[in-house]
């Protein structure tokens, strides 16, 4: 009798689990060809344009010098993958419905405008778009058309990029090098400067975008703190790789992404006042102040755990 018992108690939780799993919401998958003709999709397809051809419209290269708003021939999806929509490839979808938002860089609530132009400050290496622009209005309603049908408040699963386990040493820009020449250079170039599409001054973007040097993101960009680069190179790259079957291990993400992160990039100016609640500064800010007494280069290059545990104690 118990034999039988536990077989049906067993049974009935396959079937829930199977039902869970079979209305288990999948992973969205937008596409702006379902959108009825119209002013909306106009501006819909104008924003998508801007996300994936950024360095087109209003790159540093283009003719029209009053639309530089980019200072660097990145797109914004050299971040944001595949059209902003690639689950763990730090998609949009259902960013709309999160703003306004606590920032803790600016330690104060933000709207989506301002969370764009700080990538434009920051990633795109330029200035932010007024907020009454054709752009910014293309671009926010692209990031609407994304987050279709997602309850506002709420982020999907695949949000963001899966979090690596920390390492008990710091991460070793040496054996990052071996690791970048032998799985990186084929895409990104040798030197870091990446592929263009045509050449330079022609507006074209690049193919595979540079990591480093003058056309990169800045260094009061999010990938440059070790956690977030670590975390999206081991979930996305080589380009191609998805979350499901990383190539890389994850000592060698940490260590590819420290050695991106030590190479020369663009300065932002006034780093030191990013985070004025020094409290909520993340432990692997890769500049001046801190609220601790832990070295700049453990910050930089970890390990992290020290620093948060001794957090856990203030």
């Amino acid at each position: 009798m118990g034999l039988k018992l536990a077989l049906a108690i067993g049974l009935a939780a396959a079937l829930c689990s199977a039902a869970v799993a079979q209305n288990a919401p999948s992973w969205p998958q937008p596409d702006t060809a379902n959108l009825p003709a119209g002013p909306f999709k106009d501006t819909v397809l104008y924003g998508q344009k801007l996300f994936t051809e950024t360095y087109a419209l209003v790159g540093p290269e283009v003719a029209n010098t009053a639309m530089h708003f980019s200072g660097n021939n990145l797109s914004c999806q050299s971040c944001h993958l595949n059209e902003g929509t690639q689950q763990f490839g730090l998609p949009l979808i259902g960013v709309y419905g999160l703003f306004p938002m606590y920032i803790a860089r600016e330690n104060e609530v933000r709207t989506l405008e301002e969370r764009i132009n700080g990538c434009f400050e920051r990633s795109m290496n330029g200035k932010a778009l007024p907020l009454d622009s054709k752009e910014m209005k293309a671009l926010i309603a692209y990031m609407q058309f994304l987050s279709t049908g997602i309850a506002v408040g709420t982020a999907p699963n695949g949000r963001g990029t899966p979090a690596l386990p920390l390492m008990t040493r710091a991460a070793d820009p040496k054996h990052g090098a071996a690791v970048y020449a032998q799985t990186c250079a084929a895409c990104h170039q040798a030197d870091g400067q990446g592929a263009r599409n045509g050449a330079k001054g022609d507006a074209k973007g690049y193919r595979y975008p540079p990591l480093w040097g003058p056309d990169s993101f800045n260094d009061g960009a999010g990938m440059h703190r070790l956690m977030a680069a670590a975390n999206f190179i081991h979930a996305n790259m080589p380009f191609g790789t998805t979350y499901k079957s990383p190539i890389l291990s994850n000592e060698d993400a940490w260590d590819v992404a420290a050695y991106i992160n030590s190479q020369p990039r663009p300065k932002r100016a006034h780093l030191e006042r990013d985070y004025p609640d020094r409290s909520r500064k993340p432990v692997d800010a890769p500049f001046l102040p801190f609220a601790d007494n832990f070295p700049l280069a453990q910050h930089q290059y970890g390990p992290f755990q020290p620093i948060i545990d001794a957090q856990k104690t203030r």
